[in-house]
């Protein structure tokens, strides 16, 4: 089923809304994504999103609702990002919290759990997010399409944001150190 309310468009059959502005001016990048049992269907719109866009992307699971352990999930996705293989990543868990915690044992890892554009665009605009969580049970699929479009068109700005996030490296630098 398709329909046009304003500029929006329901895409496929997921009953997922995103802006047509974002998905004309996507950026060319390699998206790692997962997402456990809680997140599924979240995850299947984040990709259907991916594939209409014409983004490079890797599915890392889980391919059905059957019960997965998140941090499994969240730690394949942070490391691809960490070693470079992918650009950034998206997670979707029931809340998009336990996804970030655990993408966010991974040094190097920036990830934000989003649910609002706004808050999507200042990750990536003043924090310099490689990673973007979502909570299935939080927000509907339209917010999520249009979360996910505003963060990956977002860029970091650096400027007096570059100082802020290399604090952030510095105390990760430091107790990744002192845990060893």
């Amino acid at each position: 089923m398709r329909f046009v309310v304003e500029h929006c468009k329901l895409c496929f059959t997921y009953m997922f809304i995103s802006n047509d502005y974002y998905l004309e001016r996507m950026p060319c990048m390699k998206i790692a994504v997962a997402g456990d049992h809680g997140g599924f269907r979240l995850k299947q719109e984040v990709v259907a999103l991916l594939e209409k866009s014409g983004i490079e992307y890797q599915d890392f699971g889980t391919f059905s609702e059957d019960p997965v352990d998140y941090p499994d999930l969240a730690l394949l996705v942070a490391e691809a990002v960490k070693k470079g293989d992918f650009d950034r990543g998206i997670l979707c868990c029931g809340t998009g919290i336990g996804v970030a915690i655990t993408a966010n044992k991974v040094p190097g890892i920036r990830a934000a759990q989003c649910h609002d554009t706004f808050s999507a665009r200042a990750a990536r605009e003043h924090n310099n997010a490689n990673v973007l969580t979502m909570g299935q049970r939080v927000i509907g699929p339209g917010l999520a399409g249009d979360i996910v479009a505003a963060w990956l068109q977002a860029e970091f700005q650096g400027g007096r944001h570059d100082c802020r996030v290399a604090k952030i490296c510095a105390i990760e630098k430091k107790y990744n150190c002192s845990s060893r």
